[in-house]
């Protein structure tokens, strides 16, 4: 759990860096003196957070979709060519889900666990040799609370982040002796457009926001909570507000009284 004392002239590489989390940990890097490389799949919006950001010339904008394996190669060589290497590679980009398991296609089930899981796995283990010829760095992964609890209209998504939090855990476990530490947020709701852009049962995005997300923290908040607690080293991070915190800590204590919980929640 190696602490950091900054993040001045460390290259930071965030995925879905475009808006919501991604945009707010790109920004808070930034402020800490980072040289933050910016991915998403449109290179006009990453050139527009990278503007927004402080010393612009600093930072990076590769577009990919990092559900296409020769796109996420191709980002990793010029991230390499143009900064030389990658301090922190924080797997930020996915995709939510509002619907009931027996309205989910298949065609869905697979799209949410290619992007909040495959598409993080094919990333990293793209990454991990120059972490390992370093030997330094930190992988983060961008879970969630719903990863830790699982909830109604959102089984899919609770089972690909829990699925990149054990698959995390393994990597951390196989690598603590060359130096590159690993560390996985769980996000509560934080104000983006999470609720908006998930995906309904046909696979289209839902479109409205709900009550509890509109009601969360902001961005930014959650930028600052995540990146103070990754700079101290910690490894397990769960940013939200009393509602979710109480619920991770139930569902280590008492699973059955965290599973009546659950279902009397009326969160879509």
């Amino acid at each position: 759990m190696a602490q950091q004392k900054s993040l001045k002239d460390k290259v930071v590489w965030i995925t879905g860096a475009s808006s919501g989390l991604g945009k707010a940990l790109a920004s808070e890097c930034a402020l800490q003196g980072a040289q933050v490389v910016l991915t998403a799949r449109r290179h006009d919006a990453l050139e527009d957070v990278r503007a927004g950001l402080i010393n612009p010339e600093l930072h990076l904008s590769v577009a990919a979709d990092i559900t296409n394996e020769s796109q996420v190669l191709q980002a990793y060589e010029q991230v390499l060519q143009s900064k030389g290497r990658i301090d922190w590679l924080i797997n930020n980009a996915g995709l939510s889900q509002r619907a009931l398991i027996s309205e989910t296609t298949m065609q869905t089930e697979r799209a949410i666990m290619e992007l909040d899981y495959f598409s993080q796995v094919f990333l990293t283990k793209t990454a991990l040799p120059s972490f390992l010829q370093q030997k330094s760095g930190r992988i983060v992964f961008v879970s969630s609370v719903a990863g830790l609890l699982g909830t109604q209209y959102r089984a899919s998504y609770s089972a690909a982040k829990a699925a990149i939090h054990l698959w995390a855990n393994s990597l951390r476990a196989e690598v603590a002796a060359d130096g590159v530490d690993v560390s996985v947020i769980f996000p509560g709701f934080v104000k983006t457009n999470v609720s908006i852009n998930a995906l309904n049962g046909e696979g289209k995005a839902q479109g409205f926001d709900n009550e509890a997300t509109a009601n969360g923290l902001e961005a930014d908040e959650f930028a600052k909570t995540a990146v103070k607690a990754l700079l101290a080293g910690e490894e397990y991070i769960v940013v939200g507000g009393r509602k979710e915190k109480l619920g991770v800590a139930v569902s280590r204590l008492s699973p059955s009284t965290l599973y009546k919980m659950i279902r009397k929640m009326k969160v879509k």
